[in-house]
């Protein structure tokens, strides 16, 4: 055989790569920890639009740290080393209570915040939201828990009861990623989300694209079949959003109507419709 001059490692002992990439996500945890301490944890405000036209239906706020500079780490830095670790249960509570501040300083504001289905047994993460129901109820009125599909098949009969739960007191759920997984569709029945979010997969060059096309009908009647609010996310072009738009999407985010923003527009969501 040619040598190509990889050297294997002995069995039993990590690999030089595996070595780096652990070295990596061990300085990756330990940053994120210290933004953690400092509390420099931001979130970041993205529009879902109406596809009538008719404006901003809501915001979705996305998690962002700083580093000792005041410089944002980028999501896609960390997330994949402490999702499923504690400190990812961390950045969850963060989210939360950032985004329910939020609520409670802006009556007009509707928000959605990401979470994990672990997050149900976090008894911190538990104690933030149910003691803001209790102090602030009206807040669970304009508050949207987004959890991906692939979150929501780690235990599906915990997040039902959470979900019922929560929707009993106001708050709406959104199944964030649709698509990108495997959820059984029986579950649907069990669940029941308000809002079901197409992933961005799907959007993309879909004015063009006959597969995506056929998927996102699928996928939309799906949605509608169920009484589900429908968003296609990661629409990028005028075209998207148009095909999009007369498919059946109820809203639509992403770059083409703007990127996430550390700051929040002022006014309320009428106003910004109408200036939308």
């Amino acid at each position: 055989m040619r040598d190509i001059g990889v050297e294997l490692a002995e069995p039993g002992t990590e690999s030089p790569l595996d070595a780096a990439i652990s070295q990596r996500d061990r300085g990756t945890l330990a940053m994120v920890q210290q933004a953690l301490g400092r509390g420099d944890a931001r979130l970041a405000f993205q529009p879902i639009m109406r596809s009538d036209g008719r404006g901003i239906a809501f915001f979705e706020g996305l998690i962002r740290l700083l580093d000792e500079t005041g410089r944002i780490i980028p999501a896609r830095d960390f997330m994949g080393a402490v999702e499923d670790s504690d400190i990812g249960r961390q950045i969850d509570c963060a989210a939360l209570q950032i985004g329910l501040q939020m609520l409670k300083q802006h009556p007009w504001l509707r928000l959605s915040i990401n979470m994990s289905a672990r997050s149900v047994g976090y008894p911190r993460w538990m104690q933030i939201l149910r003691t803001c129901l209790r102090d602030h109820p009206t807040v669970a009125e304009r508050l949207i828990l987004e959890i991906t599909e692939s979150s929501v098949m780690m235990m599906p009969e915990i997040v039902a009861i959470f979900m019922e739960d929560m929707q009993d007191k106001g708050i709406t759920f959104a199944l964030d990623d649709f698509g990108a997984g495997y959820t059984a569709f029986r579950h649907f029945k069990t669940f029941y989300f308000d809002i079901l979010k197409i992933d961005g997969q799907f959007s993309r060059n879909i004015a063009e694209d006959a597969d995506n096309q056929v998927l996102s009908e699928a996928l939309i009647s799906l949605a509608k079949h169920f009484d589900m609010l429908v968003v296609a996310e990661s629409v990028e072009t005028e075209a998207e959003a148009k095909w999009l738009a007369a498919a059946g999407a109820d809203c639509l985010q992403g770059y083409y109507f703007g990127p996430p923003t550390l700051k929040l527009p002022e006014g309320d969501l009428r106003s910004l419709s109408r200036s939308a």
